[in-house]
């Protein structure tokens, strides 16, 4: 099928101001249509950083700044906004390269449109209408509608071409891009985020089950003391059905065995430790959870500020119609002996059996499960939406193999053998897909090195490009 034609996208308002360090911030905000097949369906707004390096200006410069090439940043995800671009590991290393940075935030994260139970439309079936128009497939399109804005002054079709820089889910971003609208990329760079592309939601989860059960060992070899505490923890709320947190929403013990999400990320075990170590002692020393706990650990996975990673996260897998998530990571985990709890009763556990064993209690890694929508009191309110979107087999393709294996667009890939997030051995797969592709790859790393350990990754990555292999 052929690509749309991507009208530019409509500027709304944009602002300049001076960050220390020399760099001219301009904040943009745009317009583009909700539905890119029936623009009369809507319009949606993007909001944008842009980063320039000032070489000498201490005031905003009346003229414009020299135009330099276009680096974007595609953040992970999906569900979460950028961050300011002075924070950003990523921007003082590519503006020394000679770029201009822009951070867009995806339709429906961040300050652009952000979806949330409030914002979207109340009634379930007009929510699930609404968010079967913000996965990656729309978010290419955003960008090409950003390029042809912000380059609507260029006369050479060259110079109008743009680099992305796709971390993560960025990364899956990254490959829709260059199937679908190859014309408009210069480059593309990509860290722990070779998407699975011809892979099922069942096999993805298949692949990295074995992963997160890997780094449940390593986080227990690290805290032997863990076992137990996060037995003891789990039984307590599992006592109590689960104990109420400040927001709304519950502590459950299904919940709490959730928290390795971060395990494959550069300090995510520590992370994990200090959460269990802050719960055991508070029932060491009151016998229940206090309000400072409570409140750490409803924003340890801030799927109420986020609710898009919940509601599309599986989604991401759909690769092509007729594939629908049908709670893809549920049906396989429940399925494994170690992760059995995922199968049992309402509130997470057996007790009468599995809680009163002595085995390890195997955290989830980055997997969303049915029961989240109960336990998290803002996704409670879009859980009917959320199944019939689990249910959705009509999602468009977002990838298009042949294109990848004539692509000529240069791709420089960072790829992490310990990937808890994106199993290594698929990225290998869709490795072998990419035309010209240029890989690094590391079992030294893992899933956030680039901003764990930012000089090396970028240092990595541009050996790519500026060395030659005969």
């Amino acid at each position: 099928m052929a690509s749309l034609a991507i009208p530019a996208a409509r500027l709304v308002r944009s602002a300049k101001h001076i960050v220390p360090g020399q760099l001219l911030v301009t904040e943009y905000l745009f317009s583009v249509p909700k539905d890119y097949s029936n623009f009369a369906s809507g319009e949606v707004q993007l909001f944008a950083r842009a980063a320039t390096k000032l070489e000498t200006c201490t005031t905003i410069p009346e003229q414009h700044v020299p135009q330099r090439p276009w680096m974007v940043f595609l953040a992970g995800g999906p569900g979460f906004g950028n961050p300011e671009p002075q924070d950003a590991p990523l921007t003082r290393f590519v503006l020394k390269k000679g770029y201009q940075v822009l951070f867009l935030d995806y339709r429906g994260v961040g300050l652009s449109t952000p979806v949330t139970a409030d914002t979207i439309p109340q009634q379930p079936a007009e929510q699930f209408e609404y968010l079967k128009h913000f996965r990656q497939d729309n978010n290419v399109r955003d960008l090409e509608a950003v390029r042809n804005y912000l380059t609507a002054g260029v006369t050479d079709p060259a110079k109008r071409k743009w680099s992305i820089f796709g971390q993560s889910f960025g990364g899956f971003v990254s490959l829709s891009y260059l199937s679908k609208h190859p014309e408009g990329l210069a480059e593309v760079w990509i860290t722990g985020g070779l998407a699975p592309i011809s892979r099922a939601p069942q096999e993805v989860y298949r692949a990295t089950f074995k992963k997160v059960r890997e780094r449940n060992v390593a986080y227990y070899k690290k805290f032997p003391e863990d076992v137990a505490s996060v037995r003891r923890i789990a039984q307590y709320l599992h006592s109590h059905n689960g104990v109420q947190l400040p927001a709304g929403g519950k502590a459950t013990a299904r919940r709490l065995l959730t928290l390795g999400h971060m395990f494959g990320f550069h300090g995510g075990i520590d992370s994990v430790h200090a959460m269990v170590l802050r719960m055991g002692m508070d029932l060491d020393q009151y016998g229940f959870l206090t309000r400072p706990t409570l409140t750490q650990f409803e924003t340890f996975l801030p799927l109420d500020s986020a609710p898009i990673y919940a509601i599309l996260h599986e989604a991401i897998y759909c690769y092509k119609k007729g594939i629908a998530s049908n709670w893809a990571a549920q049906s396989v985990g429940q399925e494994l002996e170690d992760f059995r709890w995922l199968s049992t009763d309402q509130h997470g556990f057996d007790d009468s059996s599995f809680l009163k064993d002595s085995t390890p209690l195997m955290f989830s890694g980055e997997m969303i499960f049915p029961f989240m929508f109960d336990d998290y009191v803002e996704l409670g309110k879009i859980k009917k939406a959320a199944e019939a979107l689990a249910r959705f087999d009509e999602w468009d393709s977002l990838y298009d193999e042949e294109q990848l294996a004539r692509n000529t667009v240069p791709v420089y890939a960072a790829s992490y053998m310990e990937d808890m997030y994106v199993e290594y051995g698929l990225a290998r797969e869709t490795t072998a897909k990419v035309n010209g592709i240029k890989t690094f790859e590391t079992n030294t790393m893992y899933h956030n090195a680039i901003r764990a350990q930012s000089e090396d990754v970028l240092s990595q990555l541009f050996k790519l490009r500026d060395d030659t292999i005969d």
